[in-house]
């Protein structure tokens, strides 16, 4: 029998969630309404600008799912939402040795300004940690980017006007989607299954967006460890998705961050490897090292390389030197991919504890089962929202994404993004078996009182730039 949280226990929790209350249930009685025009009274004496800033700042709102993530943080709650890499697991002692000998030895020069397309021997040594995939690039094809977010945001600034179309698997990753609201283009979503982004229904797409007069710039993907999904995308996919893309002279911006996590071995071939003029390749060090550098990189075609250290340049004027130059030396002197492999077994223990946790205390939900990376998507039963859930779930000690944070059209209110990277085995299996209870609890209210259609309020949840619980 489910044991109840204590008084004790849920009060603190009950009286910060009650700030953002959750959607009613069936058969409760409707909220009263609110004073008409208070919430644009407020705005307009609060901010004196209030109508001088750029139309691309609307999109820029804040989720309320973030408010909540304050509440989730708690050492009580058990969160299952964060994607943020097991930073114990790294030799923490080598590194701060590096650090402190670059910095007493050559601090002269690592603390200055440097290049804007970054330091050429972090340029060199990207080329060696893309190598696994199939990538065979040049130092000078390689852009050092302020974590792989920067390059998102820069290809983005260098080929999107407003009204633009992106193209993007559906879910998809929120920080791209809030990247590309930004600058005011349109995602499209492209079907996924199993095996990844459905070529036929990308060619669909292309050929229904552009017959309708609309501009079609990009095709976004992470085809490895998907962020949401978990899922990857396999070889005889990969090809195909590059045939559209060729065909259809459509360029592809790869975004790969979790390449080298894969629990089978190495990584499939990237889709740069298999065609360097139509795609863009991203990646980061925030997975496989440490996110706190903040060090990423885009592998790009010759003009867009050069439009996009120019951008950069505007932006931040260079990345960190400081983070470059740790990060290069670690990778020179260390064995880095014997760290990666620690990091590997590490996640797939703690991916092991998620889905047996779920075949144990979930069996009327379906799910994903990734081969790498940190991430479960798991489908709800029929009925449940995940955002109307998530308040419930974290007056009850445990924390995860609505699938609405993914979408850029207000789908996936039945989806959850479940994160196995950071908390222990242990805490991984408490925490699906209090999401069990409030997933029982709620089908309970369900069985009682009958669906509903969805409440007002519970579309698409704002991309806003986004933090470690969504990262």
């Amino acid at each position: 029998m489910r044991r109840a949280p204590s008084r004790e226990q849920t009060e603190p929790l009950e009286a910060a969630v009650s700030q953002h209350p959750p959607v009613p249930r069936p058969g409760s009685a409707p909220a009263a309404p609110a004073a008409a025009g208070a919430g644009t009274a407020a705005g307009s004496r609060l901010d004196r600008w209030l109508g001088s800033y750029a139309e691309r700042t609307a999109t820029m709102t804040a989720s309320e799912i973030r408010a909540l993530f304050a509440v989730a943080s708690r050492p009580e709650v058990v969160s299952l939402a964060g994607g943020m890499p097991y930073l114990p697991a790294l030799p923490l002692d080598v590194v701060a040795e590096v650090s402190g000998r670059l910095v007493a030895q050559r601090g002269a020069s690592v603390l200055q300004y440097g290049s804007g397309q970054g330091e050429p021997a972090m340029r060199e040594q990207i080329t060696e940690v893309v190598r696994p995939q199939g990538i065979t690039a040049h130092p000078d094809d390689v852009v050092v980017t302020t974590g792989s977010q920067q390059a998102l945001d820069l290809v983005a600034r260098i080929f999107l006007d407003p009204g633009d179309v992106v193209l993007a698997e559906a879910p998809s990753y929120v920080g791209a989607l809030g990247v590309f609201r930004s600058y005011q283009a349109h995602v499209e979503h492209v079907p996924m299954d199993d095996d990844g982004l459905q070529p036929a229904a990308l060619e669909e797409a292309l050929v229904r967006l552009r017959a309708a007069g609309r501009r079609v710039k990009l095709l976004y993907t992470v085809p490895n460890h998907h962020n949401p999904a978990g899922v990857t995308m396999s070889l005889q996919r990969r090809l195909e998705v590059l045939d559209v893309a060729r065909r259809h002279g459509l360029l592809v911006l790869e975004d790969d961050p979790y390449a080298l996590l894969g629990f089978d071995g190495d990584p499939l071939p990237a889709l740069r490897s298999m065609d360097a003029e139509h795609v863009v390749h991203l990646g980061s060090f925030s997975k496989t090292f440490a996110p706190g550098y903040r060090v990423g990189w885009a592998v790009a075609p010759p003009a867009v390389r050069e439009k996009l250290v120019l951008a950069s340049e505007s932006a931040v004027l260079c990345p960190t030197t400081l983070g470059q130059a740790v990060i290069t030396e670690y990778l020179r002197t260390s064995d880095w991919y014997g760290q990666v492999k620690v990091f590997r077994e590490l996640y797939r223990e703690r991916r092991d504890a998620m889905l047996g946790a779920l075949a144990t205390h979930l069996p009327q939900a379906s799910w994903t089962r990734p081969v790498g990376g940190f991430y479960v998507w798991l489908t709800l039963p029929e009925g449940l929202d995940a955002r109307a859930l998530l308040p419930r779930a974290v007056t009850g000690r445990v924390a995860f994404v609505p699938g609405t944070a993914f979408y850029a059209d207000g789908r996936g209110g039945r989806h959850v993004r479940l994160s196995y990277c950071f908390p222990t085995p242990e805490r991984i299996r408490e925490g699906v078996r209090r999401l069990a209870g409030v997933v029982q609890d709620e089908l309970e209210v369900l069985e009682t009182f009958g669906p509903q259609s969805r409440p007002p309020g519970t579309g698409a949840v704002d991309a806003v730039a986004q933090g470690p619980e969504l990262a």
